[in-house]
């Protein structure tokens, strides 16, 4: 791999760094990494999901060497990842543990913010990556760079095919076989229902125009080692073939009136809407993640929520497929925990680190939150708790092992906004320009010659 070209000497790195650092610390306040009984205090930055568990583990992995502070990061994965790299680029002492989405990996190893994943844990995720350890593969994937593993995998998210059994009987689709997005598009407009995606400007829109493009047998870049000589390959069938799907949904019928701005919460309140005479109101196939089930389950019987009746009539599926006749590839997402490199306390860190991630912890966020293991020896857990349908959990477990990652690279938050800045908004989408469009303007920013 072609790294040295990518990264800066690091002497010259912490230079501008420092410079960079002292307004950066003004700002943001950052947080003593001592307790005020001089135990360490380790500060654990966490997205908003699943923050209930977070805080019991803060408790419970806290020892009597330290403890553990949980930080609440912004809800959204850019911010996150702004915030993060603020603080590592200023070379933050208290950024000891970090949710870290599983695109910022390549890109805070490569810089040099992450401490590597030491010894035996360390070998079990490189083998799982390969199809043989505990991890499921996909998850494993996302944490290894430069055939090193620079985080620990918590959670593995993946995307699934949300829907009103009721709606998907009167278009006459047979949910147990695969299904395009046409015919799922087709299935809405015909029948009084509706499409939820997210395609707002956001990550989230990456992850489906990415699904798209592999589902259709391409991807958005390929050669990612190389940096910014990575080869972009979106103009090409499969991102036309995305971009007619995108194109389909928004100038039909079944597109929800929030399109262009929609996301993975307001998805959600078209599933059950309270009439079904109404636009719109026979409910929805929604795209979205683990948490729906106990979204919904949460709900029954709730003021202003559903019966246990609605909730019977959801049903899921497989991510529908961009060619027929074509596996789909369900977007792999999740959180990954990271250790700062430039924590004072590195070695409590990376033990916190590996109890934040246990089996139990896993387990505990999946049958508290919905948020799914990256492990098999977790979902064994999960599955026979009984606590979600088998069939779920294995459709979890497969898309995980059967999806598609976002690019891999160091550069991959150029590579995002670039993409979203010429897929966006979603009603301005045309097969015959925008892969083109998109393709020129990536290659410019990465080449320096356009800025974002």
């Amino acid at each position: 791999m072609n790294q040295p070209s990518q990264r800066a000497p690091r002497g010259a790195g912490r230079r501008r760094a420092l410079v960079a650092g002292t307004a950066l610390v003004t700002a943001a306040g950052l947080l003593s990494a001592c307790g005020g009984d001089g135990k360490p205090t380790l500060h654990w930055y966490v997205n908003p999901d699943g923050v209930d568990t977070f805080e019991t583990y803060a408790k419970e992995c806290s020892t009597d060497d330290y403890d553990i502070s949980v930080e609440l990061l912004p809800s959204g994965a850019t911010d996150q990842r702004v915030q993060l790299a603020r603080r590592l680029a200023a070379e933050d002492s208290s950024t000891d543990l970090m949710n870290l989405d599983p695109v910022f990996v390549a890109e805070f190893a490569n810089a040099e913010w992450l401490a590597e994943i030491p010894g035996d844990l360390a070998t079990e995720i490189t083998n799982s990556a390969d199809g043989e350890g505990d991890y499921l593969a996909g998850a494993a994937d996302t944490v290894i760079w430069e055939d090193k593993a620079f985080a620990i995998p918590l959670w593995a998210n993946t995307q699934v095919l949300w829907y009103r059994k009721s709606l998907a009987d009167a278009a006459g689709l047979d949910m147990t076989q695969p299904v395009t997005w046409e015919q799922v598009i087709q299935a809405a407009a015909d029948n009084n229902g509706s499409v939820g995606v997210q395609a707002n400007k956001y990550e989230a829109y990456m992850v489906l125009i990415n699904a798209l493009v592999q589902g259709a047998g391409g991807d958005i870049v390929s050669d990612t080692e190389a940096g910014r000589d990575t080869k972009v390959d979106i103009d090409s069938e499969a991102g036309r073939e995305a971009a007619a799907i995108i194109k389909m949904l928004a100038d039909s019928q079944a597109a929800q009136s929030d399109l262009s701005v929609s996301n993975e919460g307001t998805s959600l309140g078209r599933m059950f809407l309270k009439d079904a005479n109404a636009p719109q109101g026979a409910g929805e196939f929604m795209l979205n993640w683990t948490f729906v089930y106990k979204f919904y389950q949460g709900q029954i019987d709730a003021p202003d929520g559903i019966t246990q009746e609605l909730f019977d009539d959801l049903g899921y599926a497989r991510y529908p497929a961009t060619v027929e006749g074509e596996a789909s590839k369900p977007p792999i997402g999740g959180i990954d925990i990271g250790v700062g490199a430039y924590s004072a306390n590195p070695e409590f860190a990376m033990e916190a680190a590996q109890c934040i991630t246990s089996t139990q912890a896993q387990v505990d966020l999946a049958l508290n939150n919905g948020l799914m293991p990256s492990t098999n020896s977790a979902y064994d857990e999960v599955a026979a708790s009984g606590d979600f349908p088998e069939d779920l959990i294995e459709l979890y477990r497969t898309s995980v092992d059967e999806g598609g990652p976002r690019p891999k690279s160091a550069f991959y938050a150029l590579i995002s906004s670039a993409i979203q800045a010429r897929w966006h908004s979603p009603t301005s989408v045309d097969p015959g320009s925008t892969p083109k469009d998109s393709a020129d303007y990536l290659q410019d920013v990465l080449e320096g010659k356009a800025l974002l």
